[in-house]
């Protein structure tokens, strides 16, 4: 995952941050997916311009599909610690976040090039896509 921040605050008393966030997501394992959800919620919820690429085996996280999202070898063996940590914190799972982010405006797109290598069309995708790209 690439993440850009870009942030303009206006000058005076009471001004307001503006900005914008641009992320690409690119990795298909599981411990990616939950700071894509993060960012994307909290940059939304600050009133950020949120836009998402998703390419490679990002991909298989956005199909109506569902794909069980892999941990890397080297965290595998806490996967199962951390998502019972997060259940008891009431972390919310990362396709609610985005699901929020797109609420306040968050736009999703995916990789066209990508998604053609991979057999998939617009059709195979979920309702967080906003468009291929």
């Amino acid at each position: 995952m690439s993440t850009t921040l870009e942030v303009e605050s206006k000058e005076g008393a009471g001004s307001v941050a503006t900005g914008k966030l641009s992320i690409i997501m690119f990795s298909g394992t599981a411990d990616k997916f939950i700071p894509l959800g993060v960012l994307a919620q909290g940059a939304a919820a600050m009133d950020m311009q949120v836009n998402i690429f998703v390419t490679g085996f990002g991909l298989l996280g956005f199909t109506k599909t569902p794909h069980d999202l892999p941990f890397p070898p080297e965290f595998a063996a806490m996967a199962p610690a951390l998502a019972q940590d997060m259940k008891a914190a009431h972390v919310q799972p990362w396709d609610a976040m985005l699901r929020q982010a797109k609420e306040l405006g968050a736009k999703i797109y995916v990789c066209s090039m990508m998604a053609e290598v991979m057999g998939l069309k617009k059709a195979d995708f979920n309702d967080l896509v906003d468009d291929v790209a």
